[in-house]
């Protein structure tokens, strides 16, 4: 058993389990955590994503009542066939666009200069949102929501494709400046998220499914481990967080770490080209 891989594995989980959720990209992190660890073949791609299921179980727990509550009343209770229909309405885009234009953004979008504009242009985009939103909230639970504000941040999720966007802070930020309360907003984007990452990581392992052998399997549940600890940590503390404060640290964050970005891309240090 290779303690070192091991050792890494937990790393990129602790990165994995503490970024997803924040509107900072996980990608980015990850990318960055990947390369300065030597992190970052083949396999640590699709290890990178098959991770996410931990975090998502970590969210499944965290909102578990909401959940079972939607289950039970599904089959007669129109709030719960509404919330359940919003849900898979907004998950749809990116199931389109993903396999439509998946390709095509990895081809030619994933560079240092994307990956650090997005990050950068993000993070004023949050300090504009800040700045505009809950005066104007009109939507202060997810249950009020419409299958059209449904759609409209299915559509904002897909900006994630672009390399250092992070979905949670497309989702997040378009849902205020789609009139979603912070905490509308967020909630949404957690329920969003269980289909979409679960979608993306079961796709990701079906297609590299060659390359992967039964010796892989320890690194990936130490990944699994380390993803739902500090993601179930950070989802309660955002939860928290949100109550009192607003997003704009996380958006001087971006700014910062966009220049993080161009810096180690000039200098060497991380081929984000890959």
């Amino acid at each position: 058993m290779d303690l070192v891989l091991l050792a890494k594995a937990a790393v990129m989980g602790v990165v994995e389990g503490l970024t997803e959720f924040l509107p900072i990209s996980s990608t980015g992190h990850l990318i960055l955590a990947g390369a300065l660890l030597g992190f970052d073949d083949e396999k640590a791609k699709v290890f990178d994503i098959a991770i996410q299921t931990g975090a998502i179980l970590a969210v499944i727990i965290v909102y578990w009542q909401k959940i079972r509550e939607t289950l039970v009343q599904l089959p007669s209770q129109e709030k719960a066939q509404r919330f359940a229909l919003n849900v898979l309405i907004a998950f749809i885009p990116a199931v389109v666009l993903g396999l439509l234009f998946g390709k095509a953004i990895k081809a030619h979008l994933f560079n240092a200069w994307v990956v650090a504009t997005t990050f950068i242009v993000g993070g004023f985009i949050i300090l504009w949102a800040e700045r505009r939103q809950q005066a104007t909230a009109r939507i202060q639970d997810v249950d009020d929501m419409r299958w059209t504000d449904a759609l409209k941040v299915g559509l904002v999720q897909c900006l994630a494709m672009i390399p250092g966007t992070s979905r949670s802070g497309a989702t997040i930020i378009g849902g205020m400046f789609l009139g979603l309360s912070r905490k509308a907003a967020t909630d949404f984007s957690f329920y969003l998220a269980i289909p979409t990452l679960i979608g993306a990581g079961a796709y990701s392992l079906f297609k590299e499914r060659a390359s992967l052998t039964a010796a892989d399997l320890p690194m990936f549940l130490v990944g699994l481990v380390f993803s739902f600890l500090f993601a179930w940590l950070c989802v309660r503390w955002l939860l928290r967080y949100i109550s009192t404060h607003s997003f704009t640290p996380f958006a001087w964050y971006r700014i910062a770490f966009g220049i993080v970005v161009l810096a180690t891309a000039l200098t060497g240090t991380v081929h984000w080209a890959d």
